[in-house]
């Protein structure tokens, strides 16, 4: 496949009657009369072969200077197109006033090249190839050179995305959902803040993720995709946290609303931000005596299973000492000693 001497007349005859170990040849058994008529012809054959051989030598001298040529003038066409003044540079100042439809007719000739450059593309691989080195080299610049020129093509069609407006120019907020993932943004109105849970993906990993959270809406950052939301309420930044969940991946803001917020059981107002109408009420809700029930709590005691049955309580025994007998003072002669053990 590809050997140009494939192509001279006798060759089979020549490699049966000069390989004669070889038992197959271009998928087909050499039989045993066929070796011997190329063994009876092989003087003739070996005459034809080296005349063919010096033929296709001065073919190929040929075509190598054919090959050089068509370089050097592809060549002089890429230093032509590169020099100003070609087609695709922008003309002169006179030129431009002297012919008004200078765009028009250049955009025409851009067609027809377009189409020329088509045909001889269709026409150079219709062409029989040689399968020699020259042929093989000019296929590749060829290639190359189709590669190249739809590099440029593709880059002129390219649209240029232009970019995302997030806040606007008096300064508003803007909703932008770029990464396009779903989110749901709920007021948890008993702890006074906003929660927002983003469905980002669980595989994803956090550090490709930021956050950012203003007073009156959250920007978050996934892989360099902003995806932004106006809150419905002002928020404190300060004190908003961001988790990621452990079940879901989701990632959970928790952003506490700006006035009141319930820390256990008693709210403590933001300072500063009173005002009369509220002192006004807090003094009126102080002046007022809240009534509240009030229930046996013998009602709600738990029973004591210890006693439940009630019998005769066993009482220890105490061994009671005996009273201390004074000596009588009528004794002339006793003497107290305390180092003495008292008599039992």
């Amino acid at each position: 496949m590809g050997n140009p001497c494939a192509d001279f007349r006798g060759y089979r005859q020549f490699v049966v009657a000069t390989l004669q170990q070889l038992k197959w040849l271009d998928g087909k058994e050499i039989e045993r009369s066929e070796r011997i008529q190329a063994l009876q012809d092989f003087p003739v054959i070996e005459q034809q072969i080296g005349e063919q051989e010096k033929a296709y030598c001065l073919r190929r001298a040929k075509d190598k200077k054919e090959a050089e040529r068509k370089l050097q003038e592809e060549r002089e066409n890429r230093e032509e197109e590169g020099r100003p003044g070609c087609d695709g540079c922008s003309p002169s100042s006179g030129e431009s006033k002297g012919h008004v439809q200078a765009p028009d007719t250049r955009q025409g000739d851009r067609e027809e090249k377009q189409l020329d450059s088509s045909e001889a593309d269709l026409e150079f691989w219709n062409k029989p190839s040689l399968f020699t080195p020259e042929s093989r080299l000019e296929t590749l610049r060829h290639m190359e050179k189709q590669r190249k020129d739809g590099e440029k093509l593709s880059e002129k069609k390219k649209e240029v995305k232009p970019p995302r407006t997030l806040v606007t120019e008096d300064g508003r907020a803007l909703n932008v959902n770029e990464p396009k993932l779903g989110f749901s943004l709920r007021d948890d109105e008993q702890r006074n803040q906003i929660i927002l849970d983003l469905a980002v993906y669980r595989y994803l990993d956090t550090s490709l993720i930021s956050v950012d959270v203003q007073p009156t809406y959250v920007r978050v950052m996934v892989k360099g995709k902003p995806f932004q939301l106006v809150l419905p309420g002002e928020v404190r930044p300060d004190s908003s946290s961001a988790k990621r969940s452990q079940t879901t991946g989701h990632l959970v803001v928790c952003m506490p609303k700006v006035g009141e917020v319930i820390t256990g059981s008693q709210l403590t107002p933001k300072p500063g931000m009173s005002n009369p109408d509220s002192s006004r009420e807090r003094s009126n809700k102080r002046s007022k005596q809240t009534e509240k029930l009030e229930v046996d709590p013998s009602k709600h005691s738990f029973p004591d299973v210890a006693n439940i049955v009630q019998g005769k309580k066993h009482t220890p025994r105490r061994v009671h000492p005996e009273p201390e007998v004074p000596p009588s003072g009528g004794d002339p002669d006793f003497e107290d000693n305390p180092e003495v053990p008292p008599l039992i």
